[in-house]
């Protein structure tokens, strides 16, 4: 017993993430992937002379 309970903290919580209003910050968002694009860029160009090192 108890799931009910769970079942309709569940629901409301997924009602208010489909039909809530969500305020994003595009600004934040955009340097946040952009930095996240610059680390993966970073570790591309290292793994190459990490491989040539070893060689």
């Amino acid at each position: 017993m108890g799931r009910g309970r769970a079942k309709a903290k569940q629901t409301k919580v997924a009602r208010e993430l489909k039909y809530g209003s969500h305020d994003i910050d595009l600004a934040r968002l955009r340097e946040e992937l952009s930095a996240g694009d610059r680390l993966a860029r970073n570790d591309e160009a290292d793994t190459p002379a990490e491989e040539s090192a070893d060689r």
